[in-house]
């Protein structure tokens, strides 16, 4: 993995969709959890994964679900890999990954150091690591709160799989995030909105064009 990747979480119109692809991002988040207000239905996910360009992956993001949800959304939805955000158990996440025979990313929130073994364990069992800030106490959303955590807390460390990092990093953020941490894999959400669940084409460009150049690479250029 030379370049940078990025990951644009949270899309709910067609139009979001064109201007990840446009950005040169390489992962497009869908969500489905009820209380976010980036939430979509299995219909709304299933017509943004069929408008999106080869070469961009599907990711659907998931907090503690049912076998019957992920088959409900894995039946319609031509999704890449699943995004697990809650407080899924190492073992659920094998399991998730053995059934439905897709890559799996497992959220894990950091905010002091005695959260970062469980990094480890996840990382024998999943496909991906997502290094998030971990939300605080009474949250309403385990998840794309625009916060970030001490990225000192894992700069240079590495982990049994590939990883991204996640967190409140913006446009204006991610190149020092990237410098301080060694990511190679980055993932926003809020940082690229106008507001709340409504994504930001021009920021969505100005993050990846940052973390391209943050990353050596420079930007790639815009279809």
């Amino acid at each position: 993995m030379d370049d940078i990747r990025v990951k644009i979480c949270g899309l709910t119109r067609p139009e979001d969709m064109d201007a990840v692809a446009r950005a040169g991002a390489r992962y497009a988040g869908l969500v489905f959890f009820a209380r976010s207000p980036r939430c979509v239905s299995v219909a709304e996910a299933r017509a943004l994964a069929l408008a999106a360009p080869v070469g961009l992956a599907k990711v659907g993001l998931v907090v503690d679900p049912e076998d019957a949800l992920l088959d409900e959304i894995l039946e319609a939805v031509p999704l890449d890999m699943v995004q697990l955000h809650g407080r899924e158990s190492v073992a659920r996440v094998a399991e998730i990954r053995a059934r439905y025979g897709l890559p799996v990313m497992k959220a894990v929130g950091v905010a002091r150091e005695a959260d970062l073994p469980a990094l480890l364990e996840y990382g024998k069992v999943a496909d991906q690591l997502l290094v998030d800030a971990k939300a605080p106490k009474g949250a309403a959303l385990p998840g794309g709160n625009g916060l970030a955590f001490d990225w000192r807390l894992i700069a240079g460390r590495r982990w049994p799989c590939p990883w991204m990092l996640a967190g409140g990093l913006t446009p204006e953020t991610v190149g020092r995030a990237v410098a301080m941490t060694g990511a190679r894999q980055v993932d926003v959400s809020s940082g690229v909105e106008s507001a709340p669940g409504v994504k930001d084409p021009d920021r969505i460009a100005a993050f990846v064009e940052a973390a391209l150049a943050a990353g050596g690479e420079g930007a790639v250029p815009r279809l």
